[in-house]
């Protein structure tokens, strides 16, 4: 399956992925759950960032360890800062981590129909970042408890 390619146009939100399997997700994000950045690689999309978009944080990891899905939501903060040649960017985020009660699950996310085409499921071993569509989203929306729903592509 090809890429498909990012536009201003269609972008909902960026969707930056942490690896749970690789780090303690968990006790980082029990310890303090305000992210300030986090890697991407560069590339087209790295240059499509910009100061307000918003971003959705995914943790990822072998399934039954935790319930992987939507676990954050924020804004990029600036643009993203290279890193030392061959090495990762940096995006700078205001995002925090939901309360584990009130993270989505990737299971209830993939069943939704109009959530199964995101790349994130598609492509689930990709770089950062990833994308949500306008239309995406909006449907993520749906399934984020107040006071967290009111975040909207800007």
């Amino acid at each position: 399956m090809t890429d498909r390619r990012v536009t201003l146009d269609d972008l909902g939100a960026w969707l930056i992925k942490g690896n749970a399997d690789a780090v303690d997700l968990t006790g980082r994000f029990a310890a303090d759950p305000t992210v300030t950045g986090w890697c991407v690689r560069p590339g087209y999309r790295v240059r499509l960032m910009r100061a307000g978009q918003p971003v959705v944080f995914w943790a990822s990891g072998s399934r039954g360890r935790a319930p992987y899905g939507v676990w954050g939501l924020g804004r990029v903060a600036a643009a993203p800062r290279p890193g030392e040649p061959g090495e990762p960017w940096t995006l700078p985020l205001d995002l925090t981590i939901l309360d584990e009660p009130l993270r989505v699950c990737r299971e209830l996310l993939r069943a939704d129909a109009r959530l199964a085409g995101a790349e994130v499921f598609r492509q689930p071993q990709a770089a950062n970042p990833s994308y949500l569509t306008v239309a995406q989203f909006a449907a993520l929306h749906d399934h984020l408890p107040a006071p967290h729903g009111p975040v909207r592509p800007g």
